[in-house]
């Protein structure tokens, strides 16, 4: 029982963040550590709203906490060969704390692309709609991320059991464990959430498997894969002029002069200057490295759009500050001053910019069961998704080095996948889903259109119970968070429709037979 002030904080305090609305996309080590601060800041979030909630059950003399129920159950490794015998252990939770057994729906928190953990049955938008509908709160982790993967589950020969299709088909498994577990009826209606790729999983799940899922919750799913993801950067340089988050066309006018003279300089192949000016742990050996360096550099604006006021200091707006800043210098000079401020709070000296350093990394097949998994996700890129983010069209503000050749490469030298094929591979999974116009129902897609990932979503509703809602002013996976008091009203919203189209929908449900 978690009784007590100090039970509630060591559940808090089992990993670090919100497990998997943190990530998508390659990015550099920049854009990976960037996850990993915005998965702190989640971790200080959640805690204080965890904290916050103890002590008004404990004003009225109510401090019925019960320690989530953590459990790991046997998975089929490979559900589409049955003379495969091998399983893998995979992780799930149970917080049964607010259901009503005879009605009471199941709310299903999918995970993703890092480790999950208690937090996904604690709290979350999910969580305070439980709250609301009685439901039971249960949650999976993602095969072969966090502890849910065999220890030689990374080398080449096995992570092919990794994907998509094989994750449904583990959604399903665990949805007959939880009702085998818990005697569930039909009356015990499922609905899914998820949030980025475990949006998008969310949304499949309902398409695929429509008799075990009655609803889902996409928030920020990139449902339609794409090879060269340039609409990536296009987002970021409208959120960059953007207003109503502190952008300017100034800020972003800054931003594009920066990385031209940037470019300029890589161009000539003289670099002692840049490593100098942006700290880097060595000298630029060749264009892997100097691609590699203006990656990292990139990172800092991609990652600051991407996860918006999401981390203290990491804001469109505390960017444009220093990017318009004219007293600090050039625009060249403010992009020094932003990647030196970035440093300041990774606590780095320098910045590695190897490109042997970051495929090595890649290629290490070491199982570590918490945190970000990016050798998972680069395999996952090149064998299903792309979503390359690349800047070599006109419009984009970054380097021009971001190029798509430079971001497939290595799915040849880490896992031996032909980048000729990658394209095949995205549009197998266009038109295994169908892309951003699912033919399913009862889906809600949430999008904030700050995040660069909702170009790649549904936006429009595509029928009756097919909705899309876009969110004013907001980025990545906003609406999952626990309610703030800094919430801008356009996020309070589209909760609140949320909140009505499911309460619609499990009161309404003998109207919809499909």
């Amino acid at each position: 029982m978690m009784g007590t002030m100090s039970m509630l904080l060591f559940s808090v305090r089992l990993f670090l963040g919100l497990q998997a609305v943190l990530s998508l996309g390659l990015g550099g080590r920049n854009m990976w550590l960037i996850k990993e601060k915005v998965l702190q800041s989640r971790e200080q979030r959640v805690q204080k709203h965890l904290v916050e909630k103890w002590k008004t059950f404990a004003a009225v003399g109510s401090v019925k906490w019960t320690e989530p129920k953590e459990g790991l159950f046997p998975q089929p490794l490979d559900h589409f060969n049955r003379r495969n015998n091998g399983t893998f252990k995979q992780r799930y939770w149970v917080n049964a704390e607010l259901w009503e057994q005879q009605q009471g729906p199941v709310f299903l928190y999918i995970g993703g692309e890092s480790a999950l953990t208690s937090y996904s049955v604690l709290a979350g938008e999910h969580v305070d709609l439980a709250r609301k509908y009685k439901a039971l709160l249960v949650s999976l982790e993602h095969r072969y991320y966090g502890a849910s993967i065999n220890p030689d589950g990374l080398t080449n020969q096995n992570i092919h059991y990794l994907s998509s299709q094989q994750a449904l088909a583990d959604l399903a498994m665990f949805h007959e464990f939880i009702d085998q577990q818990y005697n569930l009826t039909r009356n015990n209606r499922w609905i899914c959430f998820g949030g980025s790729y475990p949006g998008s999983l969310s949304a499949w799940f309902r398409l695929k498997f429509p008799h075990l899922v009655f609803a889902a919750v996409a928030s920020s799913a990139p449902v339609q894969a794409q090879l060269d993801f340039t609409g990536y950067n296009k987002v970021v340089s409208r959120s960059l002029s953007n207003p109503v988050v502190g952008g300017s066309p100034k800020c972003r006018a800054a931003v594009a002069q920066a990385f031209s003279r940037l470019d300029r300089i890589l161009a000539r192949g003289n670099t002692s200057g840049l490593e100098a000016d942006f700290k880097s742990c060595q000298k630029l050996n060749g264009n892997d490295d100097r691609g590699e360096f203006a990656g990292n550099l990139a990172d800092i604006v991609m990652g600051t759009v991407q996860y918006n006021e999401e981390a203290v200091g990491y804001s469109i707006a505390n960017l444009c500050q220093i990017m318009t800043n004219e007293n600090l210098g050039s625009a060249y000079q403010r992009l020094t001053v932003l990647n030196k401020s970035y440093m300041d709070r990774m606590g780095l000296q320098c910045v590695d910019n190897s490109y042997q350093n970051a495929l090595k990394e890649l290629m290490s097949t070491e199982v570590e069961p918490f945190g970000v998994g990016e050798r998972q996700w680069y395999y996952q890129t090149c064998a299903e998704f792309g979503y390359y983010q690349t800047c070599e069209d006109e419009g984009c503000p970054l380097s021009r080095w971001l190029t798509l050749r430079s971001q497939v490469g290595p799915c040849a030298q880490v896992f031996g996948i032909d980048p000729g094929k990658v394209q095949s591979a995205v549009n197998f999974t266009n038109d295994y889903y169908g892309a951003n116009h699912p033919a399913s129902s009862r889906i809600i897609f949430v999008n904030g259109d700050i995040d660069p990932w909702h170009v790649l979503s549904v936006l429009k509703n595509q029928s009756r119970s097919e909705v899309a809602v876009v969110i004013n002013g907001t980025a990545h996976c906003a609406n999952m968070n626990p309610v703030q008091e800094r919430d801008p009203p356009s996020l309070r919203q589209a909760r609140q429709k949320v909140d009505d189209q499911i309460g619609a929908w499990l009161a309404k449900e003998h109207l919809y037979p499909w």
